[in-house]
């Protein structure tokens, strides 16, 4: 199960098993999705599956979630999403009225972000093969301006910009499955993130890189970019916005805010000189953003946390799984 998690162990297989196997340019781009080009046209593809238990959460569910993950991963190459795809793996005598449901979460999610489903699949397993259903999206976009966005054009001095409070998805999901009760009910932060990042882009923002952060969240998504960069990051502690409820939540289950999942946040960096305004643009697209760091000068790939005290640390990748099947 670690091995899903999006930590050291995600990495390590995909980076031993896979990358080894298919290894081309394409996918030496160590981003979110493939950037090509077809005709002296940008495109950029992703996939992903969706496995998440429960179905079905506050704040959305699988299908919600299988269009927006791919969405939100189209948009961190910069891409405008036009195309999806969706392949369900069904169990046997899973209800009808649920999967409804779920495919009607997927056509409103759809809608939302002005993007199509256009081709899919669909198989049934047997009972007990499935845990209910399985969901594979994949999904094309068109990039329409002459940025290149990628873990390898971060530069030094750069600020980290994050576009809201982190954890909240991993902790709906977590005490959903589990049937924790809180005073106020917590809710996924599922949404999509093109509408923000095309504000950044269309007011000429200089963005280098962006990553949305679902498994593995903060932590691992910073990681990933300084290792690819092969640059140090540093961050602030104090300046990541986590809401109360949830760091309660997490200090009451043992986990860390930084490693939670997310499915509606997203990490930019962006040049030092267009900090301000990248924030003064997210508010204005229903963000609550941050500056929480600054990419050092130091060759590198590590993360550093800074706390009000002034002591530092490296924050580590995740080795294990914080909260298994939340995506």
């Amino acid at each position: 199960m670690s091995h899903g998690g999006g930590g050291k162990l995600t990495q390590q297989l995909i980076e031993k098993m896979f990358v080894p196997a298919f290894q081309n340019p394409y996918l030496q781009q160590q981003h979110d999705g493939a950037v090509v080009s077809v005709q002296g046209t940008r495109l950029a593809m992703t996939t992903d599956s969706f496995v998440v238990k429960p179905l079905f959460f506050p704040g959305g569910d699988i299908g919600t979630l299988a269009v927006y993950g791919t969405v939100n991963d189209l948009a961190m190459c910069g891409a405008r999403p036009l195309y999806l795809t969706a392949a369900f793996v069904i169990e046997e005598g899973f209800l009808m009225e649920d999967l409804w449901q779920i495919v009607q979460s997927m056509k409103m999610a759809a809608e939302k972000t002005g993007t199509h489903i256009v081709t899919g699949d669909t198989k049934v397993v047997d009972r007990g093969k499935g845990d209910g259903v399985f969901i594979t999206t994949a999904g094309v976009g068109v990039i329409e301006h002459s940025l290149t966005i990628a873990p390898a054009f971060v530069k030094p001095g750069d600020c980290v910009l994050l576009s809201g409070d982190v954890g909240r998805h991993g902790i709906a999901v977590m005490s959903s499955r589990e049937g924790l009760r809180f005073e106020t009910e917590i809710t996924s932060d599922c949404a999509p993130l093109w509408g923000a990042v095309q504000a950044l882009l269309d007011a000429d923002i200089e963005v280098h890189c962006l990553r949305d952060l679902t498994r593995g969240g903060l932590a691992s998504a910073l990681n990933e970019i300084s290792q690819s960069a092969k640059l140090e990051i540093e961050i602030q502690e104090e300046s990541i916005p986590v809401e109360a409820q949830v760091r309660g939540a997490c200090e009451i289950l043992g986990l860390d805010p930084l490693y939670t999942a997310n499915e509606g946040r997203f990490a930019a960096f962006v040049p030092e000189e267009h900090a301000s305004k990248a924030l003064k643009i997210l508010r204005e697209n229903g963000h609550e953003p941050a500056v929480i760091g600054r990419v050092q000068s130091q060759s590198r790939g590590r993360v550093v946390v800074c706390n009000a005290l002034g002591s530092s640390r490296i924050l580590e990748m995740i080795m294990g799984d914080q909260l298994p099947r939340i995506c």
